[in-house]
């Protein structure tokens, strides 16, 4: 791969110095950039686009690597929003970066998540442009939790925190990933598998296609409350919009896919 053209990509230019400054720009952008999707598992090609964890995230711990950043590849375990369980080992790709004896928890392959690095050195919580966010130890376990919206003004000893995932500091390897790679684009326990989406941050909030429907996130407005609309569209007409809205050119024809995920049997994975 060629450096140069990935920092174009994402709209940033060389010279790139490791540095904190850099490694916040660089995952802004790419954030800003390159969308959270799965359409290769429902066309069967990829043509510059973007991708899922291990794709967004795998590229992202590449380029870090190339500049001169000290990445450790990490394993996290998502937790599934409908049985409040955690999925397997290696369900979800993250990185770690070490800069001057501070390690940051780094991650552009989630889609609603975090927007700038976290901080591994504490448990206090971090709050950024699209909301507050904390990494809470427990053992040997790092729980990656956000702020329920609307709890902002609470005290916080009254604030509502939702784990999105736990992981631990245990280096892995990218070949660690492939089971649950190839899991997650064939299994109907999978979302990737069951829906079609395409998901972007916005300064403002967030645009997301899964299906047929667009749903717009707008954060900041006149209630100080996360606003969201959803319409539905037909399949033209979500082509068009994932090129006007995701400036993704389709080869071919995409026919949406919405259907309920089969929840697998996650009592094995209790222990994890």
């Amino acid at each position: 791969m060629d450096v140069e053209k990935y920092l174009s990509r994402i709209g940033c230019s060389a010279p790139c110095s490791p540095t904190l400054k850099t490694l916040r720009h660089l995952h802004l952008n790419h954030l800003l950039t390159v969308p959270f999707e799965d359409l290769s598992i429902h066309m069967g090609e990829r043509k510059r686009r973007g991708g899922f964890c291990y794709e967004n995230n795998g590229l992202f711990s590449w380029l870090l690597s190339q500049l001169g950043f000290e990445v450790h590849i990490l394993a996290a375990q998502v937790k599934n929003r409908f049985t409040g369980a955690y999925g397997p080992p290696f369900d979800h790709f993250i990185m770690m970066v070490t800069l001057d004896g501070h390690r940051w928890l780094c991650d552009v392959g989630f889609g609603d998540g975090f927007q700038l690095p976290l901080s591994l050195e504490t448990d206090s919580p971090q709050r950024q442009s699209h909301g507050v966010y904390r990494l809470r130890a427990q053992d040997n376990l790092v729980f990656m939790e956000v702020q329920s919206r609307g709890d902002a003004v609470k005290p916080e000893e009254d604030t509502a925190w939702n784990a999105l995932y736990k992981f631990t500091l245990e280096p892995c390897q990218r070949e660690d990933f492939r089971a649950m790679c190839d899991y997650h684009q064939s299994s109907l326990s999978s979302i990737f598998f069951c829906k079609s989406l395409c998901s972007l941050l916005l300064p403002d909030g967030r645009i997301t296609i899964i299906g047929r429907k667009l749903i717009i996130t707008s954060l900041h407005t006149e209630e100080d409350q996360p606003v969201k609309t959803t319409t539905d569209f037909t399949d033209e007409e979500i082509t068009e919009l994932l090129k006007d809205k995701f400036r993704i050119m389709l080869p071919s024809p995409l026919t949406p896919k919405d259907v309920d995920i089969v929840l697998m049997d996650e009592s094995r994975f209790a222990c994890q």
